[in-house]
């Protein structure tokens, strides 16, 4: 999976290769079908046509679903899981996740609109699933927040000093980033709102950075 992209980004990277030039080589990205039918349409994909912008990785500029419990999962090295409600994974979903972050795959998660009901939900299926290694604090100092963009802090809607990202390491590698208060990014998205969640303002720019970082390690 990863694996047969990294070489191919490397070379674009050194020789800045036009993204039209690696048209077959397009990074395609999937937002989960999760706990049986959820999924949500509320998570921007402008940041994978800004990362094709500001580096020369060629980039699929939208979303393509997929189910969290399928095969097809594993033919994309990057995935976003988001929503508004309370939920489940199934056991099939839990075992899938665990197999696709252990083989290379990156998982950028968010709570929608800050709800709370989809945080304690994540955060109690990631525990189920990785029993012996939690989520933990990203900190600022962090290469990922240095790798496109240089963010210095995360900004919200209201100021929160306390805001971080969370971060989830299997065998030294950040497989997985996850935002309590939200990266979907909702201004540039038709017909969603942070509906009076505290959303991460700047998240586009979290996003390009979380995205590359992830093909590049």
């Amino acid at each position: 999976m990863k694996a047969k992209l990294i070489p191919t980004l490397c070379l674009l990277l050194a020789v800045g290769a036009s993204p039209l030039e690696a048209e077959d080589d397009a990074v395609q990205c999937a937002n989960l079908i999760y706990g049986g039918t959820n999924t949500s349409r509320c998570f921007s994909d402008e940041f994978l046509s800004d990362v094709q912008r500001k580096t020369s990785i060629p980039t699929e500029r939208r979303f393509k679903s997929v189910k969290l419990a399928s095969e097809e999962l594993f033919e994309y090295p990057f995935v976003i899981i988001t929503g508004e409600n309370e939920f489940r994974f199934t056991p099939g979903e839990r075992e899938n996740l665990k197999k696709y972050l252990s083989e290379g795959g990156f998982l950028l998660a968010s709570a929608g609109c800050s709800n709370a009901e989809w945080h304690d939900s994540f955060e109690r299926e990631m525990r189920a699933v990785f029993t012996e290694t939690p989520l933990t604090k990203v900190g600022m100092d962090h290469p990922i927040f240095r790798i496109v963009y240089q963010i210095d802090e995360l900004k919200l809607k209201s100021p929160d000093p306390e805001a971080h990202l969370q971060g989830l390491e299997l065998n030294g590698k950040l497989v997985s980033i996850y935002s309590r208060h939200g990266l979907n990014n909702t201004a540039n998205t038709e017909g969603c709102c942070c509906c009076g969640g505290n959303e991460i303002t700047n998240s586009m720019e979290v996003n390009v950075n979380v995205l590359v970082y992830a093909l590049m390690h």
